[in-house]
């Protein structure tokens, strides 16, 4: 076919349809803004809410929560022991069930630590276990929100990823992702997701592209860790810890600069500019991104759009891969936050290594004159365990410029255990826990100065 032919090319109203209306359901469920009793929010929250109200009169959540973990730890007994053909034969259970030691031992201290924050007040355990600053908050708050979210945009996300819209705009935005960031174009969807809905769900997205071969180690590991920005809804429950409403705009628009420099800054050095460019199972999609000669970058994107949609737009397909992604999250994820978030939770109550930790960092405060730089110091390390603890510590430090600091660095820090930390080391992302927090030391390096530079400006 001629490249002149190719220009030309129609497509009836049903092939367009077919891209159009899923990516557009995608778009107004999961990315549009909404206001609702005086609150921004997304469709997908209100669904998600909605289910969690609707589930919670059938039964309570977090029993729901303990039964995924008993078959996740079970499924990863079972295959480690015996291998049987059930397993064996069935793909998704498969990759459930096929976990190396460590993993498995996460699971089953994921399953120790959900019965005893479950049951521990009634066993006469000490608070420090089932308590709402520890397991409890991850079980009754943080678990019970995402057991739903995971499965709401189990449904919704691949109405943005299988019917053409991420091949669409990735060919335009190629043309800024790839020189500025070194990634595909399909990224940016990834960081507006988040931000308008949740850091966890970009992750998701991430994981699904990647293991789809869309992304190799580097970007996969770059992606989940540089563009699954804070949702705007957080931003605000953060400004709210230190009263500072009315500054919200400069709040916003100093985490948008500094998450910029670390998403240019961070991925250039170690550890994820030593991530290797190969693909999940070595199956890399082919990169379409570049407008070949004889299209427009419109003609071009549509042209890829259409084709994805047509191989996708089966709708047994989409309910497969639907509850095939909540089914692998549930499994693999769940049992992770409820470990790994728990027991840092657990050591951030009980030990002051994350007062050690931020010792470093006086001298930093006080050369960038940082009022009350040693009480300012003991919150740079504590929001790797949970992002909204630094801003309800900040509350407590008589210096608003100093509050200002803190908790618009909780945010752009972007990496907690309690959540999207251990989101990322459960997906199945090529991101190791060491990975994790050095990557959230070097992006509270690159952010500090730039934050408390604007701060100075409006204190």
């Amino acid at each position: 076919m001629s490249s002149d032919t190719q220009t030309h090319q129609k497509y009836s109203l049903k092939q367009l349809l077919l891209f159009i209306l899923p990516s557009l359901a995608g778009v107004l469920l999961l990315m549009t803004p909404l206001k609702i009793n005086g609150q921004s929010t997304v469709m997908v929250s209100v669904i998600a809410d909605f289910l969690k109200e609707s589930i919670s009169k059938l039964v309570p959540i977090y029993v729901l929560v303990l039964a995924v973990i008993i078959i996740s730890s079970g499924l990863a007994l079972l295959y480690k022991f015996s291998k049987p053909a059930f397993i064996e034969k069935n793909e998704l259970l498969k990759s459930a069930a096929q976990v190396s030691n460590f993993w498995l031992g996460v699971r089953l201290v994921g399953l120790l630590m959900g019965f005893l924050v479950a049951f521990g007040k009634d066993l006469g355990l000490p608070e420090l276990i089932w308590g709402m600053d520890t397991g409890g908050l991850i079980l009754f708050d943080l678990i019970r929100g995402l057991f739903i979210i995971f499965l709401v945009a189990a449904f919704i996300l691949p109405l943005l990823t299988e019917f053409g819209l991420l091949e669409y705009i990735g060919v335009f935005l190629a043309k800024v992702m790839r020189p500025i960031f070194n990634l595909p174009g399909r990224s940016a969807v990834n960081c507006v997701a988040s931000w308008i809905g949740d850091g966890t769900i970009g992750i998701t997205l991430t994981a699904n592209q990647y293991e789809e071969g869309y992304y190799n180690q580097r970007e996969a590991a770059t992606i989940a860790t540089m563009f699954s920005a804070v949702s705007i809804t957080f931003c605000l429950v953060v400004v709210e810890n230190i009263n500072m409403m009315d500054k919200f705009g400069f709040f916003y628009l100093t985490m948008f600069i500094a998450g910029s420099a670390c998403a240019l800054i961070v991925p250039r050095i170690p550890p994820l500019s030593r991530k290797p460019n190969t693909y999940f199972k070595n199956n890399p999609q082919e990169d379409e991104e570049d407008v070949p000669t004889g299209y427009t970058a419109n003609q071009w994107g549509l042209k890829l759009a259409v084709e994805k949609a047509q191989e996708s737009g089966n709708l047994g397909q989409y309910l497969q891969q639907a509850v095939s992604t909540v089914l692998g999250l549930w499994l693999s994820v769940i049992p992770t936050i409820m470990a790994i978030g728990s027991l840092v939770l657990i050591v951030s109550h009980t030990t002051p290594i994350f007062d050690w930790l931020g010792l470093p960092f006086k001298p930093l405060l006080q050369v960038l004159q940082v009022p009350l730089a040693d009480q300012a110091a003991s919150t740079m390390v504590i929001g790797f365990a949970d992002m909204v603890v630094p801003s309800i510590m900040a509350a407590a430090i008589p210096n608003p410029m100093t509050q200002f600091v803190i908790a618009c660095l909780s945010v752009v820090q972007l990496i907690y255990m309690s959540e999207t930390g251990a989101v990322i080391l459960g997906s199945g992302l090529p991101v190791s826990f060491l990975d994790i927090f050095i990557i959230f030391i070097e992006r509270t390096l690159v952010a500090l100065p730039i934050i408390v530079l604007m701060a100075h400006l409006i204190f």
